[in-house]
């Protein structure tokens, strides 16, 4: 299984963008899906999680402008992000276990996870 990464690109702030992860391989009934990002000099940061049968959970930093979301096929993830920040630029990483674990969804808040990751598409927010 590979997840593609893509839909980064160069927006001003205000803007809008949308990604997505494609997984190829095989579709995932039961999953957590999450949507990182690092900008340069930085750790990866958690932006978003979406576990099956779940609510999506979001960073504070991206609440109420980002949404997760999944296709009906069930093998493409996306990531739309609206009000675009410039402290919003990083490369964005996706990534996929089906690890799945009932339990507090702040446990999947860190990348170690993941097993499957995307490999970064870069969003740039200019001022």
């Amino acid at each position: 299984v590979q997840l593609q990464a893509s839909g980064g690109g160069l927006v001003q702030a205000g803007g809008s963008l949308r990604l997505s992860c494609a997984a190829s391989g095989r579709t995932f009934n039961v999953f957590v899906m999450a949507w990182f990002r690092q900008a340069p000099g930085k750790e990866r940061e958690f932006v978003t999680v979406l576990r099956s049968g779940d609510s999506p959970h979001y960073a504070d930093s991206v609440k109420g402008r980002f949404t997760i979301s999944r296709d009906n096929a069930g093998n493409t993830w996306y990531l739309q992000m609206n009000s675009l920040k410039p402290e919003d630029t990083a490369v964005y990483y996706c990534a996929l276990t089906n690890k799945y674990l009932s339990g507090s969804v702040y446990y999947y808040v860190s990348p170690a996870r993941y097993h499957l990751w995307g490999q970064g598409t870069q969003v740039t927010v200019s001022s």
